[in-house]
Order: C-alpha cells, then sequence, then structure tokens
C-alpha cells in the first residue's frame, strides 16, 4: 500500500469506526432487550422488536412498537435510558468520560473519533471541549430533573415521581422522546411546568454541544463564533414559524386545540413547533392533525436540529446555507455571505449534497414500505410522515409502528440508523475526500440550461 493509500485509510477510519461503534451499541443493547428479565411478563419480546427498540434509542429516535411504560421492566427501562445517553451524548464522549474516571490518557486516534462525533473542523481544544460537553449535560439534565419532580413527585410519589424525573429529563436533552407515561404528555398539556422544562431541553439538546459551550463561554451574541449565531438564526427563526402555523391552521380543530383555553392554544402550538426537531413527545394527538400541519411538521423533521447535536434531520445549517446561496444568487452576488464572512463554496455543496441524498433516501424508504406493508396502502400519508420521523430521528407517529410487518420494522430500524449517522459520516467522507479528488487539470466549460 502506498503512503497517500495509508493517509488516506487513516483519515476515513474515524468515519467508519464510528458507523461500527454505534452498530456495536445496538447490538449490546438488542441482546439486553431480548432477555425475558427486560419484560415486564418475563417472556422475552424476540430479535426484531428488541433491535428496533434499541435502534430507537441508540439513534434518539423515539418510535416504539410496544409501550414503553407497561410492556418493559425497570431493568428494561433502565437499558433504554442508558442507550439513550450514550446515543445521545455519543459514543467517543462516553468513552471519553470513563477515560476520565480512570486516569487514562486521551490519545490522537481518540481525538480524532472525538472530532469525527461532534462534527467540529478541527482537533485544538477538542478534549477540553468534550468535558465541557459533559459538564453541561450533567448540568442541564439535573436541572430538568428538578424541574420535573415538582410535577412527577406530587402525581406519583417520591421514588417513581424521581424515575420519571430522571427518565424524561434526559429522553428531552438526547432529543429520543422515549416516555414512561404511556401516551407521551398528552395528560400535561395545560401543565405549564412540564411543557417548559421539556421545551427548553429539546431547544438546548438540538442546538448542539458545541453552540451551548460557545454560548456559555462568550455570552454574547456579537462574540459567538459565525457557526453559533446562524444556528440560533435559524432555530428560533424556525420555531417561531412553525409556531404562527400551527396556531393557525389548529385553531379551530376540535381534535387538537380547537376546544383549548388561548393559554393552552398557545402552549401547545410552542410545543408542537419544539418537538419535530427531532424530539418526539407530544402534548396533542399527531394522527389528530389536519394535513396541512402535518405537512409543516413532516418538513420540520426532515431540517432537524443543528450539527454536533442531538438532533438528528439533514440539520438547520444545511438548510440556512442553501437558502442564504439561493437568495444571494437571486440578488446577483457572486459571493455567499453570512455575518460578515464568506461562505466557502465547498460548505455550500456539502450542504446540498446531504439534502439531496437526504430525500432520495427519504424516497426509496417510502417506496418500499409502501410495497412491503401493502396492506396499509391506503394509510399513504401515515406511512410517508413514519419515514420521515425515522430520517429525523423524531419519534412522532400517526400509530402505525406497532403496525408495521416484520420488513417493515427492519426497514424502519436502519432508516433511523442512517438518519442518526448517514448525512454527517458521508458530509465528513465528502470533504475528506476532495483533497484526494482534485485533479492536475479542469475541463473547458460547457454550458447546461438549468430551471
Amino acid at each position: 500500500m502506498t503512503r497517500k493509500n495509508v493517509l488516506s485509510g487513516a483519515k476515513m477510519n474515524p468515519s467508519y469506526f464510528l458507523l461500527l461503534s454505534f452498530a456495536m451499541l445496538i447490538a449490546v443493547g438488542t441482546m439486553l432487550l431480548n432477555l425475558p428479565i427486560a419484560s415486564a411478563d418475563g417472556n422475552s419480546i424476540g430479535v426484531v422488536d428488541a433491535l428496533f427498540t434499541s435502534a430507537s434509542a441508540v439513534c434518539v429516535t423515539g418510535l416504539t412498537v410496544v409501550n414503553t411504560s407497561t410492556y418493559w421492566s425497570l431493568f428494561g427501562q433502565i437499558v433504554i435510558l442508558l442507550l439513550i445517553q450514550a446515543g445521545g451524548l455519543g459514543i467517543m464522549t462516553m468513552a471519553t468520560l470513563i477515560a476520565f474516571m480512570l486516569g487514562k490518557k486521551i490519545t490522537l486516534k481518540d481525538r480524532l473519533l472525538m472530532q469525527e462525533e461532534m462534527n467540529v473542523s478541527t482537533l485544538q481544544g477538542i478534549v477540553l471541549l468534550t468535558k465541557r460537553v459533559l459538564l453541561v449535560t450533567i448540568c442541564l439534565e439535573t436541572i430538568g430533573v428538578v424541574f420535573l419532580s415538582i410535577v412527577f413527585v406530587r402525581d406519583f410519589g417520591v421514588s417513581q415521581g424521581l424515575w420519571f424525573s430522571i427518565f424524561h429529563s434526559i429522553s428531552a436533552f438526547c432529543n429520543a422522546g422515549f416516555d414512561l407515561l404511556g401516551n407521551s404528555l398528552i395528560d400535561y398539556a395545560d401543565n405549564p411546568v412540564i411543557n417548559f422544562t421539556i421545551m427548553t431541553l429539546l431547544v438546548l439538546g438540538g442546538l448542539g454541544f458545541y453552540v451551548i459551550v460557545d454560548i456559555v463561554n462568550k455570552k454574547s451574541f456579537k462574540k459567538f463564533q459565525l457557526h453559533t449565531q446562524l444556528v440560533l438564526v435559524l432555530t428560533f427563526g424556525f420555531i417561531l414559524f412553525s409556531f404562527l402555523i400551527v396556531l393557525v391552521l389548529e385553531f379551530n380543530n376540535p381534535e387538537t386545540i380547537g376546544t383549548l383555553t388561548w393559554k393552552d392554544k398557545f402552549m401547545a402550538s410552542g410545543f408542537l413547533s419544539v418537538t419535530p426537531r427531532t424530539a418526539g413527545f407530544n402534548t396533542i394527538d399527531t394522527a389528530s392533525l389536519t394535513y396541512a400541519t402535518t405537512f409543516v411538521v413532516m418538513i420540520l423533521m426532515f431540517i432537524g436540529g443543528a450539527p454536533g447535536s442531538t438532533a438528528g434531520g439533514v440539520k438547520t445549517t444545511t438548510i440556512g446555507v442553501v437558502m442564504i446561496a439561493v437568495a444571494q444568487h437571486l440578488l446577483g452576488k457572486d459571493d455567499v455571505e453570512f455575518g460578515g464572512r464568506r461562505i466557502p463554496t465547498k460548505q455550500i455543496f456539502k450542504a446540498i449534497s446531504v439534502i439531496v441524498i437526504g430525500a432520495v433516501l427519504i424516497t426509496a424508504v417510502i417506496l418500499v414500505l409502501l410495497v412491503s406493508e401493502a396492506k396499509m396502502e391506503n394509510e399513504f400519508l401515515d406511512i410517508v410522515f413514519e419515514v420521515f420521523s425515522a430520517f429525523g430521528t423524531v419519534g412522532l407517529s400517526r400509530g402505525i409502528t406497532g403496525n408495521l410487518t416484520t420488513i417493515g420494522r427492519i426497514v424502519i430500524t436502519l432508516t433511523m440508523f442512517v438518519g442518526r449517522l448517514g448525512p454527517l459520516t458521508l458530509a465528513f467522507s465528502i470533504a475528506k475526500m476532495q483533497n484526494y479528488n482534485k485533479g492536475y487539470h479542469r475541463y473547458p466549460e460547457g454550458k447546461i440550461m438549468v430551471g
């Protein structure tokens, strides 16, 4: 093997290692959840359903084929929670935590893997960033437990209330959407403490660890990194836009918020504008949403959260970069600019690639499910919604997850896995391969009519 090939393989290893690590974690979770002790009735759930649940937890999705609150034993619920935490923080972040505790040295290979997992462009300060990520995560999840326990301890007693608070705080910050209440948060649709605590955790978890650390360190929008500024603008822009859309479209829908008070209408609309960013919790029946609102929710699920966060989707900055490029092209500008900085052309191509790949994947999965789930062919919207939810690692469903065939469950499992890691890893692979695909000559330009 030539020196160039050796270096090329070394640079590609982190991506493959990351995929393998998540696959191994899902496999371990599958074995544990398939044990009889993991279920409340003492019977094994079966490999396919254990795999589905494990993948949903590791990929912080929240789609379930059984009721998490009643089917799983305490052991099973603890396994699911650990899978959520490991999947949300990332394999290397968890491994780094263990290394810190054991006093182990962080090697260069470890740093490369951490860089890949956290989706940052430099190795500089990666270990310090990881330490801060762990500290911020522990603090935010603990604060979430405190606020949630105000309600859950009152309703379920101290021991069960604390367990519910811990489970839902971690599930919310990791944007997983698993719940122990049986019907998500519908029973707490009018409770401001539960609503705003969960929404805050969802938003913070979806901002990305790099952004959170940058906010803590800089404390001023003008001093934030360009990436942080763009993430904040897009995140709150999408939330405000979707809040207004949901409020208008669902205002008179008696199946959702039509019969609620003004205060509860605003709160439910706000919650629904946040949860499609890959959270999976819901305070109103998703299947009862109007078609227009359902369409908006699918768009939000496709977009997802920020890079390097616990969220899935193609990511807010990916959509943002393309939107900025299109807008400035229409204005006749040669360069794509934001915040007084020029966005590199290769970043624009990478963003377009991720969006196209995501769209192609979703289309292919929908086609496969329309064949495998022929008995549901009259539920076209439900199938499409399920695919968008799986790809965006959201966890919202219109009620068909438990009715999927074995093939359908396996396909959705793979979609969750690719949705959690695919676009991110592929984008990095494309970026790395660019250096090796640069030729020593350029062809003359050719004219093709577009648009």
